[in-house]
């Protein structure tokens, strides 16, 4: 098998993304505490889809896998938030 070379990513893409990890925190923070009725749910759920995916693409870097690999995982993501956010729909309305 061939080994595939990858070229390291720069400090600066890590800070970057710590940063925007650390704000995307304080916005989980502050809708937990802004009643958006069931739309709480969602808003979490998409903050935390985003910060997950900044988590995977940067440092467990699947932005350096193949594209099929890419969109099948943020794929299978967005399928489990999808049915996290459902189920929570489905417990606030009963």
């Amino acid at each position: 098998m061939a080994e595939h070379k990858h070229e390291p990513v720069p400090y600066r893409t890590f800070i970057t993304i710590w940063v925007a990890l650390l704000i995307l925190t304080v916005v989980t923070i502050a809708v937990s505490r802004v009643n958006l009725g069931a739309w709480n749910i969602w808003v979490a759920l998409v903050v935390a889809s985003v910060k997950s995916s900044l988590v995977i693409l940067i440092f467990m870097h699947l932005k350096q896998e193949s594209k099929l690999f890419k969109i099948g995982l943020l794929t299978l993501l967005v399928i489990v938030a999808i049915f996290i956010g459902l189920t929570f729909t489905d417990v606030l309305y009963r």
